[in-house]
């Protein structure tokens, strides 16, 4: 053997990285939870990162059928309306991906449609646009498959979206790689969340003289609806912003007094805050 040049260490897994930033030995999750809750409070992690972290832990208790967007609300595509017709669906809708049924049977995914190649259809001066020749192969899963699973299959095969089944065979919803990573990031907003009317929604004012406040409010919202001028350098929302002021992952009920308001949890569960009751400091 060259002493010279001894044989690298095998590569720690993030795990085991994690573990360098903690005091004890876990013995389950619940405990490396608690440890890296403690390392969070002691400015070991950021908010953002503990939140990342738990998200990457749990999410292989869920399965699609937890984070799947339901039938009802999907946006699919005949597959012989007029091409008019799946302009303005396309259009209307700011969606990437749709699933394209044939036979006027929603029940009957023939393919998935993606916005860019209809586009290329219109740029390369083509008079008709065969939508069947356009669509890809639709990946069709079951409702239990969980979401770990999901998101290594999504890496491997590049999709990033699969159709979901239920145990009749029958178009239950749809899951997209973001469904699943924002399960570990928290919500992902797109240029198109910006017309989103639930963005809207936000900070809700009440008739008492408080409003109840989505955690994932970006503060610059916060600031613009109350009057406040809290600093987004360190985070973007008010959850992350409140919840680092707390010290540690508050539940429902809990207080505190910040920047002349005070923010009272309503919402919260083992993960994240979701909403507060905010007022006046004093009000």
């Amino acid at each position: 053997m060259n002493e010279d040049h001894p044989s690298p260490l095998p590569a720690k897994s993030w795990l085991e990285r994690i573990g360098q930033l903690v005091s004890g030995e876990p013995r389950n999750i619940d405990e490396l939870l608690d440890e890296l809750r403690g390392a969070q409070a002691n400015g070991l992690l950021s908010n953002d990162t503990l939140s990342m972290v738990e998200g990457a832990i749990e999410v292989a208790d869920l399965t699609v059928a937890d984070v799947m967007l339901p039938r009802g609300q999907m946006v699919c595509l005949p597959a012989d309306a007029p091409l008019a017709e799946i302009v303005r669906r396309v259009i209307d809708s700011g969606h990437s991906r749709f699933p394209v049924y044939g036979d006027d049977d929603a029940d009957q995914i023939i393919g998935i449609l993606l916005a860019k190649d209809l586009l290329k259809c219109f740029a390369n001066g083509s008079e008709h646009c065969d939508i069947r020749a356009l669509l890809r192969p639709a990946v069709l899963i079951p409702e239990s498959k969980r979401l770990d699973i999901l998101l290594k299959e999504f890496r491997l095969s590049r999709n990033h979206m699969a159709i979901v089944v239920d145990e009749y065979g029958g178009v239950a919803g749809l899951v997209t790689i973001e469904d699943v990573l924002e399960e570990i990031v928290g919500e992902i907003d797109d240029e198109h969340d910006e017309d989103d009317p639930a963005r809207k929604k936000l900070i809700l004012p009440q008739t008492d003289g408080s409003f109840l406040v989505n955690a994932l409010t970006p503060i610059a919202d916060f600031n613009e609806r109350l009057g406040s001028e809290f600093s987004d350098d360190e985070f973007d929302t008010i959850g992350g912003m409140i919840t680092s002021e707390f010290g540690h992952l508050p539940e429902a009920g809990e207080e505190v007094a910040f920047g002349g308001f005070e923010f009272r949890v309503t919402k919260a569960d083992a993960r994240r805050v979701h909403q507060f009751a905010v007022r006046v400091h004093g009000a």
